[in-house]
């Protein structure tokens, strides 16, 4: 039985696996009593009615392509459309990104549908990331791109249409007060860690020449100003427009007048909108794009007839009817391309470049980068490092050109130092067996703000970075590992700052070698003691080397709802350390 007519629109994403989806048209010929009964491509043999046999295809979509997906699943039920003669059943139920994709990064796999189509392949992208459940990415089938939208009054004041930005520059506008700039959580909505990673990119390029660090600082400081307006998520940030005229005139300090959004999130706002709509700003310098994957779950546990409905629902948006669905709802084709109704129904006018391409989406390693940086910046963070000074840290890591274990773990975390802002709480301890007399740790600068100041008024920052310079390995020392843990961790209990990411940070090359230590049991029953759910202190614990002791490790973290690492590159540890933040960050209460 066929299936679909040829698709029109659709796209599929560079590099993705697709699938081939085979298209034929079947003219079935029945003989009886003399007669032939020519059979239309989308009747069961005699008119048999579609209360009859039907497949269920359950598809989870992001909430802005969900109205779309369900007026193409609703007229598949009153066309009566067909699957292998049975009857397609489209149930489309409305989930964030972030929201599935933390659940499909656990496995099992959850059977309860056999679809996603997120509005970004970054969220696909994590799931296989975390190698969590298999995923098949097919078409993108629908795009929009990201762009700055104004209400008139302000739109005007920037110059708009005539007048282009940059991210770099609107990033400088918010910053000056010139533009209240709303944006969606990076953490949990696409549109606000793409725009985030364009605004990088645009430091990035711009610092062309500086140190990596510089760029990282800069992006850190504009995150620090898109979270003064700060939404949880897209729907949450239209939420936060101007209802009415008078809202707009009289600049409502409680509503925004600017937000980063999608195209089609500014022309369902326009559209349904009852006083000003939105005018758009294109960036000058390249947008993002979200992309809307068709996604299978599990592909290989999906029955036949499902893997076969499935390829239906793609084809019935991919046809000219299913994507003028989508263009009525203010997407455009997958390939990206601009449709101008479209545009100028949410606001964009030449001439802003909205027909340029999209750029690239960043990488797995750039998006967990920059989570780490917002992470840190917006939160606030209150670590404690505690480094292996033992001897064994003193010896070469292949292929670094003879530099040393603690040479490269010391210019890492002098690299993450540039990532916290004035009011992050950092400190340094290091150990190594009999280090200070009887004990096994010392601390060589306090856990306090890094805007603040030290005995002798020397600045903070300057004086942790001094202390981590003189990180050097103890000759002869052992790893002390337990003891030093023990008494980090009740330090940071002790301490422990409201309001704040609280962790401790444990960086060892070797198993814990002190014969007069606490012992591993011995910790794991003081840690249980120490960890309470409302104060959370994750434990973070990176092992370089293949002497470390990853299992005891493991455990060690298990109490306190933190996570152990194994790090083959010591020069690796401060992206580590964002990422293993990151992950804490997602998982402990606040």
């Amino acid at each position: 039985m066929p299936d679909s007519t040829e698709p029109d629109g659709a796209g599929a994403r560079p590099g993705a696996r697709r699938r081939t989806v085979v298209l034929a048209t079947a003219l079935v010929l029945a003989l009886a009593a003399g007669t032939v009964v020519v059979l239309h491509s989308e009747l069961l043999p005699f008119g048999k009615p579609c209360g009859g046999d039907s497949v269920r295809l359950d598809v989870v979509a992001s909430p802005d392509i969900a109205p779309a997906l369900d007026d193409v699943a609703d007229r598949a039920r009153r066309t009566e459309a067909r699957t292998d003669g049975k009857c397609l059943d489209v149930k489309v139920t409305a989930r964030t990104g972030a929201e599935v994709a933390d659940s499909l990064a656990q496995r099992p796999a959850h059977s309860e549908f056999q679809v996603w189509i997120p509005d970004s392949t970054l969220w696909t992208d994590r799931v296989d990331a975390a190698s969590g459940t298999p995923l098949t990415t097919s078409e993108t089938i629908a795009a929009s791109p990201l762009a700055l939208g104004a209400v008139p009054t302000v739109a005007e004041k920037l110059g708009w249409p005539k007048k282009t930005y940059g991210w770099a520059e609107m990033a400088k506008a918010a910053d000056d007060g010139t533009l209240p700039l709303g944006v969606a959580d990076p953490a949990h909505s696409a549109t606000g860690l793409l725009a985030l990673s364009r605004i990088d990119a645009a430091y990035q390029k711009d610092g062309a020449g500086e140190d990596a660090d510089t760029a990282q600082t800069r992006t850190a400081a504009a995150a620090k100003v898109l979270h003064r307006r700060l939404a949880d998520d897209d729907q949450k940030l239209a939420a936060t427009l101007p209802r009415d005229a008078s809202e707009a005139e009289t600049a409502d300090p409680h509503r925004n007048q600017a937000v980063l959004l999608s195209e089609q999130a500014a022309f369902a706002h326009n559209r349904a909108a009852s006083g000003p709509g939105l005018e758009l700003f294109y960036p000058q310098d390249g947008t993002a794009q979200l992309d809307y994957p068709y996604t299978l779950v599990d592909e290989n546990q999906l029955e036949a007839d499902q893997s076969r409905a499935a390829n239906r629902f793609m084809t019935l948006l991919a046809t000219p009817q299913g994507q003028r669905v989508l263009r009525a709802h203010g997407f455009r084709a997958g390939h990206g391309r601009a449709d101008e109704k479209v545009t100028r129904a949410a606001g964009g006018r030449a001439p802003q470049p909205y027909t340029q391409d999209a750029a690239s989406l960043p990488s797995a390693k750039e998006i967990q980068a920059l989570l780490g940086v917002w992470t840190v910046t917006v939160e606030n963070a209150r670590l404690t490092t505690v480094v292996d000074a033992s001897s064994s840290m003193g010896l070469a890591v292949p292929g670094s050109g003879g530099r040393s274990r603690m040479s490269l773990a010391r210019d890492a975390l002098l690299r993450a130092l540039g990532t916290f802002t004035p009011d992050d709480e950092i400190g340094l301890w290091k150990f190594a067996t009999l280090l200070d007399g009887d004990r096994d740790y010392l601390e060589l600068s306090p856990t306090t703000r890094l805007g603040g100041r030290d005995s002798g008024n020397a600045g903070h920052r300057d004086g942790l970075t001094s202390a981590l310079q003189t990180l050097t390995p103890v000759p002869g020392g052992g790893t002390g590992l337990y003891d030093t843990t023990l008494a980090a961790y009740r330090e940071a209990r002790s301490s422990y700052a409201e309001g704040k990411f609280n962790a401790v940070v444990v960086v060892t090359d070797g198993a814990d070698d002190d014969a007069h230590s606490i012992g591993l049991d011995g910790l794991l029953e003081q840690m249980k003691k120490l960890t309470d759910p409302g104060r959370p202190i994750p434990l973070i614990a990176l092992a370089i080397g293949p002497e470390a002791d990853r299992s005891a490790l493991d455990r060690m973290v298990a109490p306190t709802g933190g996570s152990a690492h194994e790090v083959q590159d010591p020069s690796q540890i401060d992206e580590v350390i964002r990422q293993a933040i990151v992950t804490a960050g997602s998982t402990e209460p606040r």
